[in-house]
This record gives C-alpha cells, sequence and structure tokens, in this order.
C-alpha cells in the first residue's frame, strides 16, 4: 500500500459553488490540502473562490500555486516545476491534494499540464479526477440556448486572430462555443457580420457567478472584456 497521497483533479464548475457535484464537495471536505492557481497580486483566483463558501478558514493547508502567463519556456518550465515539487512535497508527506480548476479538469484546464508533469516526474503518485460543469454547459442554461439537438455538429474552439479558421468552424459547425474570445472580439465580430450570424451571437463573461455579464452584442467593439469570457454561435 502505498505511503503517498492522492492528486485529485477538481472540477468545480463554472463560477455558481452550487454548481459543483456532490462528490468534488466530497473531496475538498475530506482533503486536507487544497491546491490552487494564485494570482501574483495577492488577489483571489477565480477557483478559490468557487470553493470558498465550502471552506472554514484554518481548515485546510491552503497551496496557492503560481503559473505564469508567459511564452518564455524557460520561465514557464521553471514555475511549472516548482509548482509540481510544492504539490509532491503534500503527497509526500500522506495527505491528499485536491487541486480545484473551474470547469472541468481535463477540458482546457491547468491541471491537465500539472498532471502530465506529475506523471512524468514522480510516477508513483496516484492521480484521480472528479469531472466538473463546463462554462459551455453554464452558457447554454444561463442564454437558454440548446447547443445541439439530434444531428447537429457542435465545437469547442479556442478563439485567434486566424480570420479564415474561425470563419470555417462557424460554416462547419451547427454551434460553435469560442473560448479565449475576449482579445479577438473586433476579429469575431467581423466574421459573423460576414457570414450574416451576428444576431446569432450570445457572449457572456464568467458565467453564473456572481460576477457574470451577459453582453449585448452592440457594446462589444469597444468593451473591455475579461479573459473568462466565451461566446456561442447557434445557427
Amino acid at each position: 500500500m502505498s505511503n503517498f497521497g492522492t492528486l485529485y483533479g477538481l472540477g468545480v464548475g463554472p463560477g455558481d459553488p452550487e454548481l459543483i457535484t456532490v462528490k468534488a464537495f466530497r473531496v475538498i471536505q475530506e482533503s486536507p490540502v487544497i491546491a490552487y492557481p494564485r494570482k501574483r497580486k495577492g488577489s483571489k483566483s477565480y477557483a478559490q473562490r468557487i470553493v470558498d463558501v465550502y471552506i472554514r478558514p484554518g481548515e485546510k493547508d491552503m497551496l496557492g500555486l503560481v503559473f505564469p502567463m508567459t511564452k518564455d519556456q524557460e520561465i514557464l518550465d521553471r514555475e511549472w516545476n516548482k509548482a509540481v515539487e510544492l504539490v509532491y512535497e503534500k503527497l509526500q508527506e500522506g495527505k491528499d491534494v485536491a487541486f480545484v480548476t473551474e470547469g472541468d479538469p481535463l477540458l482546457y484546464s491547468t491541471f491537465i499540464h500539472m498532471m502530465k508533469l506529475m506523471q512524468e516526474l514522480h510516477p508513483e503518485i496516484e492521480i484521480k479526477t472528479v469531472p466538473g460543469i463546463s462554462s459551455f454547459n453554464g452558457s447554454a442554461s444561463r442564454l437558454g440556448i440548446a447547443l445541439a439537438d439530434g444531428d447537429d455538429h457542435v465545437a469547442i474552439i479556442p478563439a485567434t486572430d486566424d480570420y479564415d479558421a474561425m470563419k470555417k468552424a462557424l460554416e462547419d459547425h451547427d454551434a460553435v462555443v469560442f473560448i479565449k474570445v475576449a482579445k479577438v472580439m473586433d476579429l469575431m465580430i467581423r466574421v459573423l457580420k460576414d457570414l450574416n450570424l451576428f444576431d446569432k451571437a450570445s457572449v457572456v463573461t464568467k458565467v453564473t457567478s456572481d460576477e457574470e455579464v451577459i453582453w449585448s452584442m452592440d457594446e462589444l467593439e469597444d468593451a473591455e472584456l475579461e479573459y473568462l469570457t466565451l461566446m456561442v454561435v447557434r445557427k
């Protein structure tokens, strides 16, 4: 029997604390260490805010991990290795670690890289995941949009500044959820208008949370949009 703790990748939903699963709640209660992405500025991360209502102050060992937003591979490697070793130290002590991530841990999640690196560096560690409700599910619910029915094709696509790729995604699917859309909103609006789909699009920030914003499409051209913004286009 292993003396190591188990690493859990815990999906805690799109924002509303009530949208975590019963299993995620149980793992939070049973895990002595809660790991979460930490912002350098000290403000609470999105995932941490979701689970905060379920954790009494001082009850858990709260392990904040910094994941820098950079493309510098040297910095990324250094910081990621540091994060993995901090988690491994807790696991070595026989403590289970619940790594909380918004949405689902295996869909565009920070946990995916944590899992791969832990498997590579410390293959003796048992890793389990608990699926979570994703932001595209939350958006469909809040917007009242049925993403797929019958034989419809639906896609989840990171938005980029590649006009042709974004256009093709819309042409090839009945519904598309574009994530990471904030930085390319002007291009996306152009694509929508060129395909006569502008009135078929909806945009929402921090869906289901107490900071949720459902945007009017006419407000978007000059809007300052946060990172956790997505667009749903349903033909």
